[in-house]
């Protein structure tokens, strides 16, 4: 990106993260940044294997738009989900979790 002004200080240290990399990250914090898909990923936290059910009844919203956010949060690979029955149990994706935060920890 070209800045204007010339002033701009040297750069103090590295950053490298780039191409899919940095579009996984991106997509991460997209599907994080909704506030009801950061409760649902609260709630998976403190309910780690619940059911689709445990999470409409934890949520002021309807089972098809709690569906849609959890899709969300699937696609960016931060939760999975297994079908047992007629019911889908859900939890945290933990090796995205911890790239999640070695990506982190390398930005701040």
């Amino acid at each position: 990106m070209s800045h204007p002004n010339t002033n701009i200080a040297a750069a103090c240290c590295t950053l490298e993260i780039t191409g899919a990399e940095q579009d996984r990250l991106v997509t991460l914090f997209k599907a994080i940044g909704n506030p009801t898909r950061f409760e649902i990923i609260k709630f998976l936290v403190t309910h780690p294997g619940c059911i689709t059910g445990h999470i409409v009844n934890h949520l002021p919203i309807a089972q098809a738009t709690v569906s849609q956010h959890l899709k969300v949060l699937k696609n960016a690979g931060l939760i999975s989900g297994e079908i047992e029955g007629t019911s889908t149990c859900y939890q945290l994706n933990e090796d995205m979790i911890v790239w999640f935060r070695s990506v982190i920890g390398e930005i701040f």
